[in-house]
């Protein structure tokens, strides 16, 4: 059946006077990644936004004058005006906007996590199976100068087979960023190793080429719990209340009226091909960036930074300790954020709806982080249990097969997946 429902498909032709009609679905702060759907596809605009909030329906309409404003996604769907969507909506949502989407036919760019529970992300697959409506999850971290870098030295065998991945994270930002808004909510958020590390999941899979099988997560709320100036902030973008004067972490004002996510998480993961993985992510660092390390049997590389600016250093030979590496390779792009990523996340998810291009993550890659980022909070949540994460069913993830979501130059695992 899957491959019946993939052959339906619609290829979408653009030519100057035929442009591809999107929306923007919840205008927060992440919807200003729609500002590269004309550079992404030229012909490609926003017509329509969908926002409940009438102050975000205000900035909604000076974003864009022309755009129909809607405040529901049945509104959207009913006035059949859009081809695609982009989902910039607070996590808990995107299961069921993604899944109606789906079902009315519209495309959907769906930013990450893919859901909030493995359940919710299993739906949103099956559901894509079914319809055979494109989804695309937007891993913009793939796309990054320091990923693209770490996964060509690995790429030209400089440090052998790939056999642990370790990943520190330090979210020098995370009192402002995920703290003082629906973030800090379980409800909402499930985990910040979802909302914030799904990112880091996906690329420990991605340089190790498998998924993760067997997790263990350890975590606690360990300081902003304590914080007791709470507000509730509803209307506002995080660049309304960010400063880096906003320091240390225990003096921070003004908080989600609801914290109950861990400011601190770990996970250990082994992953299908027996390689071992780790990440570590705190929210009260005084620096901001991502640290990975990856260890194959002939060397091991490491980044510096993880913007323009940085370096990633490759150690291949047997000598004592020394800060420069056996070979260096600087890393490219934006000295700060991910704009350069967003870009060409935004690009590929055009080219694959429209020319049906592979794509270099795809929704079972999504669906992977998801399931290993929300069994670790289970786990760190219960003790530490180690948790099995199950397989999504065979149909389910033959629609998402290689030969249509995947890069043909990345290398296979030992089961025959790309990753």
């Amino acid at each position: 059946m899957h491959e019946d429902v993939r052959a339906l498909r619609p290829t979408i032709p653009v030519t100057d006077g035929n442009a591809v009609p999107v929306a923007v679905i919840g205008f927060g702060q992440r919807a200003a990644i729609a500002q590269h759907v004309p550079e992404a596809r030229p012909g490609a605009r926003v017509v329509a936004v969908v926002e409940p909030d009438p102050v975000g329906q205000e900035r909604a309409r000076q974003a864009y004058p022309e755009a129909t404003v809607h405040a529901s996604i049945g509104d959207l769907i009913a006035a059949r005006q859009v081809t695609a969507a982009i989902v910039t909506t607070p996590d808990h949502t995107h299961e069921a906007i993604a899944v109606a989407l789906l079902e009315a036919g519209i495309a959907v760019y769906l930013e990450k996590p893919l859901a909030i529970s493995l359940e919710g992300a299993d739906r949103v697959l099956s559901t894509a199976a079914e319809t055979g409506t494109v989804l695309y999850v937007g891993h913009n971290m793939r796309h990054s100068a320091v990923v693209r870098t770490m996964r060509a030295v690995i790429d030209r065998g400089e440090i052998g087979q790939v056999k642990a991945v370790w990943v520190r994270h330090f979210v020098g930002n995370g009192g402002d960023y995920y703290f003082k808004d629906w973030h800090a909510d379980r409800s909402k958020t499930g985990t910040l190793l979802l909302q914030k590390a799904s990112h880091d999941i996906d690329v420990v899979h991605y340089l190790a080429s498998s998924y993760t099988r067997r997790v263990v997560g350890m975590g606690d709320l360990m300081v902003y719990g304590d914080v007791t100036d709470r507000r509730d902030r509803r209307g506002e973008l995080m660049t309304d209340w960010f400063s880096f004067d906003n320091w240390p972490p225990a003096s921070q004002i003004g908080l989600n009226p609801v914290v109950d996510v861990e400011d601190v998480s770990m996970m250990m993961m082994t992953l299908e091909n027996g390689v071992m993985a780790s990440y570590q992510q705190c929210h009260f660092t005084p620096d901001y960036w991502r640290n990975y390390t990856v260890i194959g049997t002939e060397g091991r590389l490491e980044n510096v930074g993880d913007t323009a600016g940085g370096v990633v250093k490759v150690w291949n030979r047997r000598h004592e300790w020394q800060v420069a590496g056996d070979l260096e390779y600087p890393i490219e792009g934006v000295e700060s954020g991910h704009e350069d990523a967003d870009l060409l996340t935004m690009t590929e998810f055009f080219d694959h709806l429209i020319d049906g291009r592979p794509t270099l993550v795809s929704p079972l890659a999504a669906r992977e982080a998801v399931a290993a980022g929300a069994l670790a909070a289970a786990s760190l949540r219960d003790g530490s249990r180690p948790l099995d994460v199950p397989l999504l069913p065979a149909h389910v993830a033959a629609h998402f097969a290689p030969a249509a979501f995947l890069s043909p130059s990345l290398s296979p695992n030992t089961t025959g997946r790309t990753f």
